[in-house]
């Protein structure tokens, strides 16, 4: 008789991964403050280096010494890293 009155149990959700974790803004508004000079490796192999001055969802501005100021769309970016 006890098992006639249980309450079925409900299904939770199942977690899923964040969407963003907020560490891509988070890093690069670090390396805008502390004006961190970066290589930027783009998905045809090129390379700019430079000084990221503003980001967006979409791209970011790289401010470089004696060439033009790029803005580079982020889907374009392979990856970036610091310079010393």
């Amino acid at each position: 008789m006890q098992d006639e009155k249980r309450k079925p149990v409900a299904k939770t959700k199942s977690s899923r991964p964040a969407e963003q974790t907020l560490e891509e803004i988070k890093y690069l508004k670090q390396l805008i403050e502390r004006k961190t000079r970066v290589c930027v490796k783009l998905s045809d192999n090129q390379q700019v280096q430079g000084v990221i001055e503003y980001y967006d969802q979409r791209f970011i501005r790289v401010t470089r010494d004696s060439e033009p100021n790029l803005f580079i769309f982020k889907h374009d970016i392979k990856y970036l890293y610091e310079v010393a």
